[in-house]
């Protein structure tokens, strides 16, 4: 969560020297795996059946009551229980834009559906926010009785107050914002879902005449929200935005030309930033404009969006380094903006890189740079080793992504991965004493918040691992969202793209019936301290084969402290994680000393059979 005001920055950065980490290569089919989880985490409501983050329950069911309108539902935007608007908005927009660009690589790596699923999550609550044509609902909760608090959603005591834009008190960068993200969900919706596509686009269409027509910024009528997402940038560039999907949706050609009409006077050509994140959208509107430039849909806007794409191509050279004013690097080449939060530009400004360097490569030309002529592929180049210092090439040898590799932050700042899950203790967690027991607690978090993306290092490459560290530790759901079409692309391969013609998102694969989940019995002994559960989580098919993924619990049964353990795995086709190898068995991995009396592990593989045969060769117990 931002937690004050920030300044936009117009004055020339200073580019650091990007040094190389040529380590280990990355599964980036993993990591994709696991950023999706964590939006299952951030999840607000009635959890559904297929939820596959079981340490979360039901919260928040009686959001909107007071207000007379159903607001359950949604997603929690960082660490806090806090339903805002505008950062949940944009957050939608870019895993629809991320599922657009890269559904046919989020298809072959098994995770279009719950993609799909993570859009509909948060469309399905913008749907409910949106009750009247001029009424859109853009926050519930108040992050200052919120942050007085740490408790578990599944607790909540804080004031769960309904906040709203209508036209006497307008949001014009809030309801633009929310068209956008209707407008583009209604892409991914086109073909599975063409009734639920439909709705999403009735109300994108109202949403942008609400925000057009009764002009003005939402944290001036929603003041509760100036302190966590004030609207810095104002909102011309939302309404641009929001007109750039609106035309990629529909192909109307009243928003092609609100973008050549205002292009000038919304500061769409005038714009050279540096930075593109849930407040500044003018990047993302220039890069969109420059693909529709490139598809040759301008007609007599061509002179207009030229203008746009010089801008676009403006940021894309200042992340190279290539530019007239290049954007900041840590030592180890990260992108640095700012202390707080920094990943959320670093994830946002790969992913634009990315679909760019698909657009020029489609188009057959290059970038023009003030240092010169620079190919396609440099800019994947650099939006790989953004994603690789993310994932552990970096001077500290540190993830930045919870439960990817082994070692990467265990204190996160975050209320429900911290606090012990209600499904194993449900004694309610007070507002303070929450605080007392869990927040100042040194030690890992009980619940693994699996997939999400921390604040990051500082300018220096340097980071803490401390619950308290709210700049550096606190993950946020607009860090993960551009991520997950980039992480596709770089798994999917290098062929077969062509990001200009027409878009057409893939249908999720149906399941494929899987062998029955299998239990592997610990071997026989009166007691049986250690038991083994085996199912399986999902399946996929890939060049005509199935593959399955299979999740084992390790569960220590005595009452006793497991100080080793060693297991056979037999019949494995495929790569495991969560697992030391030892010789011809498998030990704890680094992470894990011991397993005390009660709690499990678990480990995954991958393979296009039936589950491995996984029995216990030896134990300690202490």
């Amino acid at each position: 969560m931002e937690k004050f005001a920030r300044l936009i920055s117009m004055t020339p950065l200073f580019a650091l020297l990007c040094l190389p980490f040529a380590l280990a290569g990355h599964d980036y089919n993993q990591a994709l795996s696991n950023s999706l989880l964590f939006f299952e985490a951030q999840r607000s409501g009635f959890l559904p059946h297929n939820q596959r983050v079981t340490w979360r329950a039901n919260s928040g069911l009686n959001d909107g009551k007071a207000s007379g309108v159903d607001l359950v539902g949604g997603y929690y935007d960082a660490g806090d229980n806090v339903k805002f608007g505008l950062p949940m908005a944009f957050t939608i927009t870019m895993m629809s834009w991320s599922i657009i660009e890269y559904g046919k690589q989020l298809g072959s790596s098994g995770e279009l559906g719950h993609a799909i699923d993570a859009v509909k999550w948060g469309t399905d609550y913008l749907i409910k926010a949106h009750p009247k044509p001029d009424v859109l609902y853009g926050e519930v909760g108040d992050g200052n009785t919120d942050h007085y608090c740490w408790q578990r959603p599944e607790d909540m005591t804080t004031d769960r107050r309904a906040y709203k834009i209508d036209p006497s008190n307008p949001g014009s960068d809030l309801a633009g914002e929310t068209a956008a993200a209707m407008a583009a969900a209604s892409i991914v919706f086109r073909h599975s879902n063409p009734a639920y596509a439909n709705e999403l686009l009735t109300h994108a269409y109202q949403l942008f005449d609400f925000a057009d027509k009764y002009r003005g910024k939402y944290d001036s009528s929603i003041s509760v929200a100036q302190k966590y997402y004030r609207s810095v940038s104002g909102y011309n560039d939302e309404l641009l935005w929001a007109a750039a999907w609106l035309y990629q949706a529909s192909n109307n050609q009243y928003y092609l030309n609100y973008l050549g009409n205002n292009g000038d006077s919304m500061g769409g050509t005038g714009w050279g930033m540096t930075e593109f994140g849930w407040d500044v959208k003018y990047a993302g509107v220039q890069t969109l404009v420059a693909k529709f430039l490139m598809q040759g849909k301008a007609g007599n806007h061509a002179p207009v969006f030229e203008k746009y794409q010089q801008k676009a191509e403006y940021f894309m050279c200042s992340c190279l380094g290539k530019g007239t004013r290049n954007v900041q690097k840590t030592p180890g080449g990260l992108i640095f903006r700012q202390r707080w939060n920094n990943m959320q530009f670093v994830t946002s400004a790969s992913f634009l890189a990315t679909v760019y360097s698909d657009y020029l490569a489609s188009a057959g030309r290059n970038l023009n740079c003030a240092a010169g002529n620079v190919a396609p592929s440099q800019l994947l180049a650099f939006a790989k080793s953004q994603v690789d210092y993310i994932l552990g090439d970096n001077p500290r040898a540190t993830s930045y992504m919870v439960g990817y590799g082994s070692n990467y932050p265990r204190q996160v700042h975050h209320r429900a991965s911290s606090i012990v899950s209600f499904k194993v203790d449900p004694t309610f967690v007070s507002c303070r004493g929450g605080y007392a027991t869990w927040f100042s607690k040194k030690g890992n978090d009980p619940n693994l918040l699996t997939g999400a993306i921390v604040g990051g290092p500082d300018a220096y490459d340097n980071f803490a691992d401390e619950r308290d560290n709210y700049e550096q530790t606190e993950p946020a759901t607009y860090n993960n969202a551009p991520i997950l079409g980039l992480l596709a692309r770089l798994g999917g391969g290098h062929g077969g793209y062509n990001q200009l013609l027409p878009v057409v998102v893939p249908a999720p694969l149906k399941k494929i019936p899987a062998p029955h989940p299998k239990v592997t019995p610990a071997p026989a002994s009166t007691s049986a301290p250690i038991s083994i559960a085996q199912k399986m989580t999902t399946t996929w098919l890939a060049s005509g084969k199935t593959y399955y993924r299979y999740s084992t619990i390790v569960t220590n049964k005595s009452a006793k402290e497991l100080k080793d353990i060693k297991l056979s795995i037999s019949k494995l086709y495929g790569p495991l994680w969560g697992l030391t190898k030892s010789g011809n068995s498998y030990a704890f991995p680094s992470w894990i000393g011991s397993l005390p009396a009660g709690k499990s592990l678990e480990f995954v593989y991958i393979h296009s059979a039936s589950a491995a045969d996984v029995s216990v060769s030896s134990y300690t117990l202490a």
